[in-house]
């Protein structure tokens, strides 16, 4: 049972540094463009969009459907980027992997 006990350690250690994790990575942003920079969107790692900033020059109330996608393309790109923000902090965080017997 020692080894038991020892992967309880293990993972508890894990679970508390991936806690700490998501506190950080709910303060870490991206940043992301559209359109050459007409339409600008920040994400945090709880891919979480936080702010939208358009361009006036942009608007145009003849042409929506472009702005949709502007801002479209820019709120999916900074969510890609969010969760690559966090798929790279999370592989530091466990870079050999837990070491759980049995698992793989």
């Amino acid at each position: 049972m020692k080894g038991m006990g020892n992967m309880m350690k293990q993972a508890q250690k894990l679970q508390s540094k991936m806690m700490k994790l998501q506190e950080e990575l709910a303060n870490e942003t991206v940043e992301t463009t559209a359109g050459g920079g007409m339409v600008r969107v920040v994400a945090n790692g709880k891919q979480q969009v936080v702010s939208i900033e358009i361009e006036k020059e942009v608007v145009d109330p003849e042409d929506v459907e472009m702005l949709q996608d502007l801002v479209l393309a820019a709120v999916n790109d900074a969510l890609a980027k969010s969760q690559q923000m966090v798929s790279d902090r999370m592989g530091k965080l466990m870079p050999g992997g837990m070491n759980i017997p049995g698992l793989m």
